[in-house]
């Protein structure tokens, strides 16, 4: 049985049942993890040992902190974790202390008794969609001929980790796409949550306007219990989704020339099969995110004026010769853009998410998560001129709903001739997230996407967890 089916729900019902322990599952991991040092900028076993047995002992006295209990995460290494040096995935951090606290959500999780295993890779300072990092290592998406491609950036570590069963969660950040891209090119589940749903407070920034949090998961139930524990107050009255859903779908996006066929293909089957389970498919354009679209490619991208002002100072400074060269002359380039793009955009931004809300009434935005499956990854880590073209390509469908604050979550919606994975992303206005979720939910059990072990399960482990965790 694949890595993928068992989900953190499916390890907490093990952890109930006495099937697994916390303690035992977190040796295995720490060993696992110690052999992929691309994905992992570093480890904390110590922390993960301490935290395991003690979620042991209340499992076994029926008294565990959450429904994820004990389960184990992993953090983007833009997180503060104490002890540990926040890098950005920079060499030019390198030297700096080690974090004298936790990240706000990282107190938050562990409070929760969630086990924290180690730190992902990522691009450098995560200003790149496609996740290469000359510093740390690329960790590489492999086809059915063994051709390495491109994972997917900035939580590119944190996507690799769960794709290969080493944590069940991880925790990105998403700027401009930074999780769900990940998510897409490895067929997993990413949510993107609207700004100051989760606490951003001990997190490395790279534009503030636009930076928020979320986690990279196995199943759109692991993503709803993480959202649970981090926002009880959103789920102490029921939820409900619209009945029956309705998608709205961009036709033009999914058309167009640049969508790769299987993209095209997969997605629109997933539409048929919806159909026929009674949800109602909308395939209209949307001028809101048109507009959007238009409104990046006239004027650029102010996340990217941002960053260069926070790195302003190390760019003109010999700390710049340490940095990755495609980051470097990616930030130099937003030197360029308009002075008065970041504040021209705030301005805007709350009459753009009212037209989308109006637009979309109680329909799901859908589009392809990225327009093409995960790139070959030599030639982009040879041709900067393509590295950049692709980045930008790579980007280009989930920037507008960065830029109007919209929750959004990938969904696998197959694979191409190679063994590359496919996906759709959902989204709703700003701070719909509880709606976003559920919705989502339903898809995935519509879709027969949902994990295949039942929950809870009472068979022999031996039948649903991989053998590197027996």
């Amino acid at each position: 049985m694949s890595r993928g089916n068992v989900d953190a729900c499916q390890l907490a019902a093990f952890f109930r049942t006495g099937t697994l322990s916390p303690s035992s599952l977190a040796e295995k991991l720490l060993s696992a993890a110690a052999q992929v040092p691309e994905m992992f900028i570093a480890l904390t076993p110590e922390r993960a040992r301490k935290e395991a047995a003690a979620s042991t002992l209340r499992w076994k006295q029926g008294q565990p902190l959450s429904t994820l209990d004990g389960v184990p995460v992993a953090w983007k290494d833009l997180f503060d974790v104490k002890g540990t040096i926040t890098t950005a995935g920079s060499a030019t951090r390198l030297a700096i202390p080690p974090a004298e606290e936790d990240a706000s959500l990282v107190k938050q999780l562990s409070q929760a008794g969630l086990v924290t295993i180690g730190k992902t890779n990522l691009s450098e300072f995560a200003f790149s969609g496609l996740g290469l990092n000359p510093h740390f290592g690329t960790p590489s998406i492999l086809d059915n001929q063994n051709l390495r491609h491109a994972p997917g950036g900035s939580s590119s570590g944190s996507a690799l980790a769960v794709a290969a069963g080493i944590v069940p969660l991880a925790m990105g950040t998403d700027t401009a796409g930074s999780i769900r891209i990940p998510a897409a090119f490895n067929g997993l589940i990413g949510f993107r949550s609207s700004r100051h749903r989760y606490a951003i407070s001990g997190v490395f920034p790279l534009a503030a306007s636009l930076d928020t949090l979320g986690p990279l998961c196995r199943s759109v139930r692991d993503a709803l219990a993480l959202d649970a524990i981090l926002c009880p107050r959103q789920y102490q009255t029921p939820c409900q989704t619209t009945t029956p859903l309705t998608l709205r779908v961009d036709s033009t996006l999914l058309n167009a020339a640049d969508t790769e066929p299987a993209v095209r293909e997969n997605l629109y089957l997933s539409l048929d099969k919806l159909a026929t389970t009674g949800v109602t498919i909308d395939l209209r354009p949307v001028t809101a995110l048109h507009e959007a679209l238009a409104w990046i490619a006239d004027r650029g991208w102010p996340g990217a004026r941002e960053a260069y002002l926070l790195h302003k100072q190390r760019l003109d400074s010999p700390a710049a010769d340490l940095m990755d060269p495609r980051v470097r002359t990616r930030l130099l380039g937003a030197r360029h853009l308009s002075p008065e793009m970041v504040s021209d955009f705030l301005q805007c931004r709350s009459d753009w998410q009212k037209n989308m809300a109006e637009e979309l009434g109680n329909s799901l935005l859908v589009t392809p998560t990225v327009s093409h499956t995960a790139p070959t990854l030599l030639p982009l880590e040879t041709d900067n001129e393509l590295f950049a073209r692709t980045n930008f390509t790579t980007l280009r469908l989930t920037m507008p709903g960065s830029l109007l604050d919209m929750p959004g979550i990938t969904l696998p919606t197959g694979k191409d001739q190679r063994g590359l994975a496919t996906s759709m992303l959902l989204s709703l206005p700003s701070r719909q997230d509880s709606r976003l979720l559920l919705a989502a939910r339903d898809i995935e059990q519509a879709l027969g996407l949902s994990p295949i072990i039942p929950y809870p399960h009472s068979g022999d482990i031996t039948t649903v967890i991989p053998s590197y965790l027996q």
